[in-house]
């Protein structure tokens, strides 16, 4: 028992190293004082900001603490050396083990921004009414996600097809360890089946872009010079009110270095249509720099994100059915299920995959 407490141990303290966790703890005690002070809340976006951060790292530590104050208390048991005290150790150290099997699920999210909430962006490729149909049908599947696991949408941009489907759609996503799960579905998504848009019903292959943008509230975690950017204002393209199309409320800006174009319209404002553009921007210049696995945003280079040449994922609806994952290798013939939402199982081969890789 000696020896599969000090394993159980070695386990929790190398688990503790690699999620910072005395870090975590120290930014804790200085949240809590700083969200006891008075002043803070004359700035109510701050203090909400900061309460958010205090219980997001409350959840991310108690439990290890409670875990390693359990195997140090058990140590203390173990140590007594009474016999009538071998089964209940024993049954103690097999709950602590489950604990600890289910707490390093937590050593998947250790990304600089696994944590964030995330940017959904859904682009048609090449291929007319067929491409944007699958664009939909992605939409779809990733709503149908959300609904089922209590994930917040916010849409954000959404250009329909004219026949089927949409030319793009962009969605802001809520949740625990949002972009830590999501970042699964970046790349493009490959469809093959006889399409309902052709009069031979001939089999087609399809494709779509996925982007999954990491939220960075904080301005100071990427550092945009201005001078590096260009604001372009313009009409919005929304349906109804008056106001809607006679204000220049909708925003492209362009990050000149690397020619990252972000253009939102469906905010009320053309000032928090310019802050959600940028939040934006800021994600795919973080996104580009995990990639590119680059210094700085000063070192990032135009033309070299993923983009479209990284194919994740295939769909085959036609000869037969099956859907695969191209890096992690699952797969499942279930497709109906898949596109109806369920890519749960995707998502878990990929974070195991990634800690493997």
């Amino acid at each position: 028992m000696e020896k599969q407490l000090e394993t159980l141990r070695k386990e929790v303290e190398e688990a503790w190293q690699k999620l910072d966790l005395d870090a975590k703890i120290a930014r804790l005690s200085k949240l809590e004082a700083e969200i006891l002070s008075p002043d803070l809340w004359k700035n109510p976006d701050l203090a909400r900001e900061k309460n958010e951060e205090f219980s997001r790292l409350k959840d991310e530590t108690s439990e290890w603490q409670i875990l390693r104050t359990q195997v140090n208390d058990l140590d203390e048991l173990i140590k007594l050396n009474e016999p009538d005290l071998e089964a209940e150790i024993k049954t103690q150290l097999d709950v602590l083990g489950t604990t600890l099997e289910k707490l390093k699920k937590a050593l998947r999210f250790t990304g600089p921004y696994d944590h964030n909430n995330a940017v959904l962006r859904i682009t048609s490729g090449a291929g007319g009414v067929e491409a944007m149909d699958w664009a939909g049908m992605l939409e779809r599947m990733y709503l149908r996600f959300c609904e089922k696991n209590n994930v917040k949408t916010q849409l954000l941009e959404r250009q329909t097809g004219e026949e089927a489907g949409i030319k793009t759609a962009v969605y802001e996503l809520k949740g625990q360890n949002i972009y830590g799960n999501f970042k699964s579905e970046h790349g493009v998504h490959r469809l093959v089946r006889l399409s309902p848009f052709n009069a031979d019903n001939l089999r087609q292959t399809s494709f779509a872009l996925v982007e999954v943008l990491p939220i960075i509230d904080n301005p100071s975690e990427i550092q945009i010079d201005d001078k590096d950017l260009r604001i372009d204002t313009y009409h919005s393209g929304g349906h109804g009110g008056q106001s809607v199309n006679t204000t220049n409320s909708a925003i492209r800006i362009t990050h000149i270095p690397t020619n990252t174009v972000v253009a939102i319209q469906n905010e009320r404002s053309q000032l928090q249509n310019k802050e959600k553009a940028m939040e934006i921007l800021r994600g795919k210049l973080a996104q580009m720099q995990l990639e590119q696995q680059a210094e700085s945003i000063d070192k990032l280079r135009a033309g070299e994100s993923a983009s479209w040449g990284q194919q994740i994922r295939n769909y085959v609806l036609q000869p037969y059915r099956l859907v695969k994952d191209t890096r992690t290798k699952y797969e499942t013939t279930d497709t109906d299920r898949v596109l109806d939402g369920d890519i749960a199982d995707f998502i878990e081969a990929y974070l195991t995959w990634q800690i493997g890789s």
